[in-house]
């Protein structure tokens, strides 16, 4: 795994506040390689909020270097940072921010009409392709309203892959669900990166769920504290398995 995806070196974030500085981050610096699953972890206040809107490209820092996909996004304009999220991030939210009198399918396929040289034709394929990936091809259908949270979860995360990204982006993107349907996500996420080698980047607060991921870095006042590899990474279908048999979800 040569080729990096993201390169931060000694990110900083200052904003201010009335007459104070605060100083979100202070000075991060890491690399996540092409068809790594990673996680970041911090508690509120840790500065994940931040460091998503940096690696999102939604936010610039004050000072540093951040590559994204042999990129430097600091001399980047709004509207090429805009085109720049287009195609190479994919977002997966904890709302799920679907339109919700839209269906999935079309849902799926909104980030594609920001490439003005794909037909309707080849839109509605893209988005079925990747509705198929992530097992909601029965579903094209249905609006968010008759479709579970995690079902919605999946429609997001298909809305994320259609573009083909280099990364995909996952802010608390289990947060709103229970263990079981947690857990499906999880494994869904495992099979696109361990089948498909797609990067994930994952921020959550969950131990449980980091524990998914082949490494984890830890935030603490703006500061990355710890970054390890998971040497033994936990199977979502796995613990999936093993929880308690329940009413269908």
């Amino acid at each position: 795994m040569n080729n990096k995806i993201l390169e931060l070196q000694q990110i900083r974030r200052e904003f201010v506040m009335g007459t104070e500085i605060v100083r979100a981050l202070k000075g991060i610096t890491f690399d996540v390689h092409a068809g790594e699953f990673v996680t970041i972890m911090g508690s509120s206040g840790s500065g994940k909020t931040t460091l998503l809107n940096m690696l999102g490209c939604l936010d610039k820092p004050t000072d540093g270097t951040y590559l994204l996909d042999g990129v430097d996004v600091r001399g980047l304009s709004r509207n090429e940072l805009a085109r720049l999220r287009n195609r190479k991030i994919g977002f997966v939210f904890q709302a799920y921010n679907l339109l919700p009198r839209t269906s999935a399918l079309e849902n799926v396929e909104l980030p594609l009409f920001y490439n003005p040289a794909l037909t309707a034709h080849e839109r509605k394929e893209k988005a079925i392709k990747a509705l198929e990936a992530v097992r909601l091809a029965d579903r094209l259908d249905h609006t968010p309203s008759q479709l579970s949270g995690g079902q919605q979860q999946r429609v997001a995360i298909a809305r994320a892959l259609v573009n083909q990204p280099v990364m995909i982006l996952a802010d608390e993107a289990t947060g709103n669900l229970d263990t079981r349907t947690s857990y499906e996500i999880m494994a869904l996420m495992q099979d696109l990166n361990q089948q498909e080698g797609k990067t994930i980047v994952f921020v959550t607060h969950e131990p449980d769920i980091a524990a998914f991921s082949s490494r984890t870095v830890m935030l603490r006042d703006g500061k990355v504290v710890k970054d390890s590899i998971n040497e033994n990474v936990r199977s979502a279908r796995e613990a999936l398995a093993s929880l308690p048999l329940a009413e269908d979800y």
